[in-house]
């Protein structure tokens, strides 16, 4: 054959999208601590999407692209009386999911928030549950919404575990793309086939920079990408129902597919020379791991790497309340990951910018004893100029156990350490908080707290007797699992 002709031969499929669709079809979930914890999943998340319905920021981006329009069997958009079709709705969903950084995260070699395909899961088995009732037949219940949230978190969370996206400087939404894909082309009916071509449009998709992410250029996208990634998720689950043609290779194909297009740079910084190493790496088949040892953020609504900072900043809050024109300097010690991702000097141009940043959620504390959402917005730190004071005054320092600690599997620690010292020589001791409140470690401790944060959270958006009636079924695991969809979403609806 001449050296210049391409050899057309189509492939098999990917085996890494095979693995995900053989998961999504044939896997059973068994384990009752995922479900258990799937269900105060939805909980907070919910909870977090209730509470950003305040900001107008948020609340901008919601409802139908045409006012005035009405969809047949709608998907409701929680705390709204929007109901859309399930594309935008899963946008909507998501957006207000994540607008606060208030949900769900985990972390490994890439980081991400599962719950964020809440969004895609929700909007479909809404619109599916009324389509089927409307047509004479059973509707989705919640057990189904449950399954697919555990699904959903494993997906994106197994692929976490290795595979840095932030390292060629792709975004983690990647993921919920893929991960929403999966699970709600399952539940819309797709066969294998289908499924494994929905996968691979979600793969061949033009990836989200970190762009937004980052100083100098982070701002509120990053609130709203997770709302298009899962939007994005079902609108391609649709295309892949109508019979649309898939990318077999689209992870592999050479100079064209995933890998050598937006991954290899990885190999390069890495200087990996086997060529088995350029792409995905596994260290464990999809199961429940995910769901099981997920994040939740109970005490604050900051990006994760900070929460044992901010608990850390809590505890030191009444030793340095009255002496804060008396500081000289505050160590923050942390991690590889922290430093990387949202250690932070100059000004900080907006709430999105703030709310990555270390130094400005560990000094919120230390001089409040507590940071909630309204602390990031323009009119409190316009009239708080000690904040940026303090953070002037802030050295950050890697601990490199922590760095260890955190990739170690049976760890899994999001530690930070702060200590105060005065001008006079004086010092506050070192506080140190390895494991935040909402990590598995401290389940026992954490989930009195999350329920708590989700009545509050109701309380944004219903009356008492409404946030009653929603928490009390939330509480009840096997009544929950066997209310239809519908009916659950009727109980969000204003």
């Amino acid at each position: 054959m001449a050296a210049n002709v391409e050899a057309n031969v189509r492939p098999e499929y990917d085996e890494e999208l095979q693995k995900i669709a053989d998961y999504v079809l044939d896997y059973r979930i068994k384990s009752q601590e995922a479900l258990d914890t799937a269900r105060n999943c939805l909980m907070d998340t919910l909870g977090c999407g209730l509470l950003a319905l305040r900001f107008p920021e948020c609340t901008k981006h919601l409802g139908p692209l045409v006012e005035g329009t009405a969809v047949p069997h709608g998907a409701r958009v929680p705390g709204t009386s929007f109901r859309l079709d399930p594309v935008k709705a899963a946008w909507d969903i998501g957006c207000i999911i994540r607008w606060l950084d208030y949900n769900d995260t985990w972390l490994a070699a890439e980081w991400g928030h599962p719950s964020d395909n809440l969004g895609g899961i929700l909007a479909v088995a809404d619109h599916l549950s009324q389509k089927r009732l409307a047509e004479g037949k059973a509707p989705l219940t919640m057990r189904d919404v449950l399954e697919n949230m555990i699904m959903a978190h494993e997906i994106q969370g197994v692929i976490a575990l290795e595979n840095s996206f932030n390292r060629v400087g792709l975004d983690h939404v990647v993921l919920v793309k893929v991960a929403t894909t999966a699970v709600v082309a399952k539940l819309m009916g797709a066969d294998r086939d289908q499924l494994l071509a929905a996968l691979s449009h979600a793969w061949v998709d033009g990836q989200s920079l970190r762009t937004y992410r980052h100083a100098p250029n982070a701002g509120s996208r990053k609130s709203w990408a997770a709302g298009d990634a899962t939007s994005r998720g079902v609108r391609l689950a649709d295309i892949a129902l109508k019979g649309e043609m898939g990318i077999p290779g689209v992870l592999s194909a050479p100079q064209w597919g995933f890998y050598d297009v937006l991954f290899s740079k990885t190999n390069r910084d890495q200087k990996l020379k086997d060529e088995r190493q350029r792409k995905f790496s596994f260290s464990q088949e999809y199961g429940t791991y995910v769901m099981e040892n997920i994040l939740f953020k109970i005490s604050f609504p900051a990006e994760f790497h900070s929460q044992t900072a901010c608990e850390a900043a809590v505890q030191l809050h009444p030793q340095v309340k009255d002496r804060l024109d008396e500081i000289d300097r505050i160590v923050i010690t942390t991690h590889e990951s922290a430093i990387r991702i949202i250690s932070k000097v100059g000004e900080l141009a907006n709430p999105a910018d703030r709310d990555h940043c270390l130094q400005y959620m560990t000094a919120v504390p230390l001089i409040f004893g507590n940071l909630v959402a309204e602390h990031y917005e323009d009119g409190f730190h316009e009239a708080n100029p000690i904040i940026d004071e303090l953070r002037e005054k802030m050295e950050v320092v890697e601990d490199e156990r922590y760095t260890r600690d955190y990739l170690e599997a049976d760890k899994r620690s999001i530690a930070n350490a702060v200590q105060v010292f005065f001008k006079d020589g004086s010092k506050t001791e070192q506080v140190a908080v390895e494991y935040p409140v909402g990590h598995r470690r401290r389940r026992v401790e954490g989930i009195p707290l999350l329920e708590e944060k989700f009545k509050a959270n109701l309380a944004t958006r219903f009356p008492s007797g409404r946030c009653q009636k929603i928490f009390d079924l939330c509480k009840k695991q096997r009544q929950l699992e066997a209310t239809p969809v519908n009916e659950f979403m009727a109980l969000f609806v204003i």
